[in-house]
C-alpha cells in the first residue's frame, strides 16, 4: 500500500478550479489573488510526508539564488519517484486549468512551462524585498506551514518605494497569486521560525526559460483548452 494515497489529477485539478474561482482579488498595494482550500488535504499531506530535509542553510544574503545548490524543485524524476509529484504536475498541466488560470490573470497561458519549487525554511531565513523576474507569467504561493504560530509565517508585503505595508496569513492551505510586475515587492522579514515554514511556489515561466532543470515536465509546454 503507498501511503499516504495520493487523489487522482482530475480531482486536483477540480479542486484547485474550484478555488481559483472562488478567488478573492485585492488591488492594493499591487493586483493579487488570495484562495482558500487551496489543494485537497490528502495532496497536502503527501507533499509534507515527502522524505526531503530542509537545507541546513547558515547565513544566507537574503536571496534564494545564493543556495541554488540546494534547492528542491520539482522535476521529471521527483515526478518518477512520487506520485505526489506526479499528480500535482498532471493538474496543472491540464489544458482547462491553464485556460481558466489565464483568464483569471489575464496572462497567456499556452505555450509556457510549469515549474514548482517546495520550500522548507527554517530559523534564520530571510527575503530582502525584491520582485519576481518577467520571465515567469505568474507566482503562486501555498502556504503548507504547520505549528502554533505558522499563520505569522506569511509573505511581506511592500509597496512601490519598498515600504512594508502588509503580510499575508500563512493559514494552512491557503494561497496567494500575482502576475510579476514593477511594482510587485515582497519578501519574508527575518522573525522565528519554530519548526519548518513549508510551502510550495507555483510559476508558469515562458518558453524561453534558461534552467530547464527546474522544469516539472520540460517536454510538454502548457496547452489551453
Amino acid at each position: 500500500m503507498t501511503y499516504p494515497p495520493v487523489p487522482a489529477a482530475d480531482a486536483i485539478a477540480d479542486h484547485f478550479a474550484a478555488a481559483l474561482g472562488a478567488a478573492r482579488r485585492d488591488d492594493t498595494p499591487y493586483r493579487h489573488w488570495m484562495l482558500d482550500d487551496v489543494l485537497p488535504e490528502a495532496l497536502c499531506t503527501a507533499i509534507l510526508v515527502l522524505p526531503i530535509v530542509p537545507p541546513a542553510l547558515g547565513r544566507t544574503d537574503g536571496t534564494r539564488n545564493s543556495y541554488n545548490d540546494r534547492r528542491c524543485f520539482i522535476t521529471p524524476a521527483m515526478r518518477r519517484d512520487f506520485p505526489a509529484c506526479a499528480a500535482l504536475t498532471a493538474a496543472l498541466q491540464r489544458p482547462d486549468v491553464a485556460a481558466l488560470l489565464g483568464q483569471t490573470l489575464a496572462i497567456p497561458a499556452a505555450g509556457s512551462f510549469l515549474r514548482m519549487e517546495y520550500m522548507q525554511d527554517t530559523d534564520g531565513a530571510w527575503l530582502e524585498p525584491h520582485r519576481d523576474i518577467p520571465e515567469k507569467l505568474f507566482s503562486m504561493v501555498i502556504y503548507l506551514c504547520t505549528g502554533p504560530e505558522a499563520t505569522g509565517w506569511g509573505t511581506d508585503i511592500y509597496d512601490a518605494d519598498k515600504r512594508w505595508v502588509g503580510r499575508s496569513e500563512a493559514r494552512f492551505d491557503s494561497a496567494v497569486i500575482f502576475v510579476p510586475g514593477p511594482a510587485t515587492w515582497h519578501g519574508f522579514e527575518q522573525r522565528p521560525i519554530l519548526g519548518v515554514r513549508r510551502l510550495m511556489e507555483i510559476n508558469y515561466v515562458r518558453a524561453d526559460w534558461r534552467d530547464r532543470a527546474q522544469l516539472a515536465d520540460p517536454e510538454h509546454p502548457i496547452r489551453i483548452a
